[in-house]
């Protein structure tokens, strides 16, 4: 597959242009950069390739490939840096689930069908690796992302939204459990309107950005790990802290440091339940010294609403999630 749509964008490429896809190495940083650092120019959104390129090729391996596509002059004896025109990355979140992430391509060559043999790409090797699903996520604005998505075999999944309660260590805990309970939490969770909602998908534990099915196990060992928060034995709802980490803060003054909630669920058109959800995540951040969270809900007016009601922020707009089988 990536062959043909090779031979078909050789076609309309300049003279004596021919593209490679292949693996990316330290040396491609600088083009990367330079097609990357004004993605989204027209919007207050900086583009964070640039931010962790070196940390992707550090990390490149069973588990992550990241791909380029090289357009090199064929009367050149070697590709020099700013051949490499295109970007993408493939990464192995489970036995069967694989997750797309940072396609870019420099603007001259936009248009062409590279993003289409950069996934063809990353399909190929998440197939090799036994994945049979691979999704991806972009932001609702972001139009030109959706559509190249679903022309390269993507299909709709599902819609989420960030909340953000605010740490506090004296946020009501009377309905919050004093010993998780996973297995409720699993209970609730295998028969939510939530986990209908999101597809039974959460934040990935080991990559950021990144959505993966949850599973038992991993709220057993949330729970051990003291990551896990429930409600009424989890009947209620629950949350589970999948990271901290920094990030500089909006004043420009030193760096937040955030907890990340892979979910936070609760009954639907419960406000009740939703706030003694979200007052456990806030004593859960506080816990850990976080100055802000992070939470992922549902998309929908339901979810959205019942965070209002407990006083937690919540994102402008929603992530949407494609997913395409292999």
């Amino acid at each position: 597959m990536v062959a043909t749509v090779l031979e078909y964008i050789e076609q309309l490429l300049p003279m004596n242009s021919t593209p490679t896809i292949r693996h990316a190495r330290d040396t491609d940083e600088a083009a990367v950069v330079s097609f990357t650092r004004d993605t989204w120019a027209d919007r207050d959104v900086t583009d964070y390739v640039p931010d962790v390129y070196a940390d992707w090729i550090e990390r490149d391996g069973e588990a992550q490939r990241t791909f380029v596509v090289d357009v090199r002059d064929d009367t050149e004896p070697r590709a020099e840096p700013g051949d490499v025109v295109a970007i993408a990355q493939g990464h192995r979140l489970s036995s069967w689930e694989a997750w797309a992430s940072g396609m870019r391509v420099a603007p001259d060559y936009q248009g062409s069908g590279l993003s289409a043999a950069l996934t063809d790409a990353v399909f190929d090797w998440a197939r090799d690796r036994g994945c049979v699903v691979c999704r991806n996520m972009t932001f609702s604005w972001n139009g030109p992302a959706l559509g190249s998505s679903r022309r390269v075999g993507f299909e709709p999944c599902t819609e989420l939204r960030w909340a953000h309660p605010t740490p506090d260590a004296d946020a009501p805990s009377d309905e919050v459990d004093g010993d998780p309970a996973p297995d409720g939490a699993w209970a609730f969770w295998a028969e939510s309107a939530a986990r209908e909602r999101l597809r039974g998908l959460v934040m990935d534990e080991s990559e950021s950005w990144a959505l993966s099915a949850l599973t038992r196990d991993r709220l057993h060992a949330a729970a051990d790990e003291g990551r896990l928060v429930t409600v009424a034995g989890g009947r209620a709802g629950f949350a589970e802290r999948v990271r901290t980490f920094e990030r500089d803060a909006d004043d420009g003054r030193g760096t937040d440091v955030y907890a990340e909630y892979a979910v936070g669920a609760w009954p639907e058109t419960d406000a009740d339940a939703a706030a003694a959800v979200l007052a456990g995540v806030a004593r859960d951040a506080a816990s850990v010294d976080a100055d802000r969270t992070r939470v992922m809900i549902p998309e929908g007016v339901t979810w959205a609403s019942d965070a209002s009601v407990a006083r937690a922020d919540i994102a402008d707009e929603p992530a949407f999630v494609l997913a395409a089988r292999l």
